[in-house]
């Protein structure tokens, strides 16, 4: 059975991308067939094969399967602002059939799929459509990440309540450290293990060169439960 994970955060810029790429890393170190996808990317450089989004060619760079780039990412928009923006700016909208029939190709191909957001939990994704419509949609099992800074515990908190207002699963969440320093970072993270009633399943540090870091042994799989 094919294992799915919606990744979502606390806010923009806090850590969804490298979250997600420790999950593959430790997913593919566990054995399973993993793959990630981003159905939607807003703000993508031009190349000669097409627009191109850093979050979404990271998370191809960590399956562990053979995928193609518009596998990986259907919906690429230029302009990096809130995804219903640039679809105005580009004259194109967004339909949930393009991210379920993107969604459905890799679960051909894969047995353990993070599905990366964009923003945070609500993010409009046309002017009556939510991001959090399309993963109800799809019964999607959430994974919550929370960038350790001030403010976090209020929008942490939020988030979870929104989430399980749908009758959405929290499977756990990641702590991840988007800044060098962080004031009371470890009084942050009690009051939140303290609050949220989900497994802690990762704490990621602020790096200052992924590239060169195991994301793996940050994640401990096993504390996720379905």
């Amino acid at each position: 059975m094919t294992k799915r994970y919606f990744i979502t955060g606390t806010d923009t810029d806090i850590g969804k991308t490298i979250a997600a790429c420790a999950l593959l890393q430790a997913a593919a170190r566990a054995g399973h067939r993993a793959a990630g996808y981003k159905p939607v990317a807003a703000g993508c450089h031009l190349t000669l094969d097409g627009p191109r989004n850093s979050d979404a060619l990271a998370l191809l760079a960590n399956s562990n399967i053979t995928l193609c780039y518009s596998q990986v990412n259907p919906l690429a928009f230029i302009e990096p602002t809130s995804p219903h923006i640039a679809c105005h700016e580009e004259g194109r909208n967004i339909d949930f059939s393009e991210l379920s029939n993107g969604l459905r190709v890799i679960e051909m191909q894969s047995n353990w799929i993070v599905v990366e957001g964009a923003g945070g939990w609500f993010t409009p994704l046309g002017d009556e459509l939510l991001y959090s419509d399309w993963v109800s949609a799809e019964r999607l099992p959430v994974i919550l990440v929370i960038g350790i800074k001030l403010g976090c515990i209020n929008h942490a908190l939020l988030t979870a309540l929104a989430v399980r207002q749908l009758g959405l699963q929290l499977v756990g969440w990641i702590a991840n450290y988007p800044q060098p320093t962080t004031h009371r970072p470890q009084d942050y993270l009690v009051a939140l293990r303290n609050r949220l009633d989900m497994p802690l399943i990762g704490e990621i540090p602020w790096l200052s060169d992924i590239d060169r870091v195991s994301l793996a042994n940050y994640i401990d799989l096993a504390k996720i439960i379905r």
